[in-house]
């Protein structure tokens, strides 16, 4: 009777809510990449029966998360189940063509990055209302099932399952360094390396290295570029360009290949600045003038910290797994079960 009593008990599943800040990630919709997330978690318990052993009775606390999303055309506060946040965030943020393995990574890195901005103090989320996110990229990108049905039409039914499928498969799960949930920071395509998270955000984040990601070469994103009239260019940068034929000197670069500091004129401006103010894919450009013209190059699509979503495909079409794909791309982490934070 003990015996059984044991192994009953080890099928009893607690659900822990976790404590938990991309980010408001620039204007790409595949992109949660550069700011703070404003996220957190509403709970609610219920006491349910999980087994009977004899005439004993265990009963576990079942605790069911939910989220208050700010819907930015409704101008409305949603509350939704955590697992429908997941799959709408996933189903927003990453191609449904895509491997399931890195469907699952972001899914994983989704739910870990709600996670995590729960341990934000609530005067530090900057959301309307008594939203603790919103759907835009400012936190991550969310659209209902209804949402989602009337978007792909006919293939609706396939697209979803095979998303419920990844998130599915992630329930229960959080990335952590150090114990604690992580800011799972991702972006669309690398230059083929991702990037120091103090390279681009003001502080360093361990878990948040420049790593390879050479499988980014084969992104339909991983180069572009773009020609302004010189006349908008300083007027967009309030600069005054010489008129030798030069634009600017790209003075250093990061560890990741992206420009650290430009110099043009009398001004210095970081990589990023230029990258915001121009509304360039990336940080890693070079340019040159050409009739009148500024044209820009670019290598990659988003800020480049933390997991490239392209890469994380190449690699699960290479066979490489979901957890695979994390222990790339967030440095000296690991996958835990929610079971061991709460709040």
């Amino acid at each position: 009777m003990k015996r059984m009593i044991a192994v009953a008990l080890t099928l009893i599943i607690i659900v822990l809510v976790i404590p938990a800040a991309l980010v408001g990630f620039g204007k790409e919709s595949t992109e949660h990449a550069d700011a703070s997330f404003g996220l957190a978690l509403i709970e609610k318990t219920s006491q349910v029966e999980e087994a009977k052993v004899g005439s004993e009775t265990v009963k576990a606390e079942e605790t069911k998360m939910e989220i208050a999303v700010f819907r930015s055309k409704a101008e409305t506060v949603e509350v939704v189940p955590l697992k429908e946040y997941v799959i709408g965030v996933v189903a927003s943020e990453m191609p449904t063509d895509y491997e399931l393995e890195a469907l699952k990574a972001q899914s994983l890195a989704a739910q870990t990055y709600v996670l995590s901005q729960q341990l934000k103090e609530k005067g530090d989320r900057n959301v309307p209302q008594d939203a603790l996110v919103t759907d835009t990229v400012l936190h991550q990108v969310y659209q209902s099932k209804e949402e989602l049905e009337e978007k792909w039409g006919d293939s609706f039914p396939e697209r979803y399952s095979k998303v419920e499928e990844a998130v599915e498969a992630t329930e229960g799960q959080v990335i952590t360094y150090k114990d604690q949930p992580i800011t799972a920071a991702f972006f669309s395509t690398s230059n083929g390396f991702t990037e120091n998270s103090e390279d681009y955000w003001a502080h360093e984040i361990p878990y948040l290295k420049s790593v390879k990601s050479p499988w980014d070469t084969g992104s339909p994103r991983y180069s572009k570029e773009v020609s302004m009239p010189i006349s908008e260019f300083e007027a967009t940068l309030g600069v005054t360009l010489s008129g030798d034929g030069s634009i600017g000197t790209i003075s250093s670069r990061t560890s990741g290949g992206r420009v650290e500091t430009v110099v043009i004129g009398d001004k210095t401006f970081s990589g990023r600045e230029i990258r915001e103010a121009l509304e360039l894919d990336s940080s890693d450009f070079s340019w040159h003038l050409s009739n009148n013209m500024v044209v820009i190059q670019t290598k990659g699509w988003g800020h480049g910290v933390g997991m490239s979503q392209f890469g994380a495909n190449g690699m699960a079409l290479e066979g490489q797994s979901y957890q695979d794909i994390i222990a790339h791309y967030y440095s000296g982490v690991e996958i835990e079960s929610m079971e061991t934070y709460k709040k």
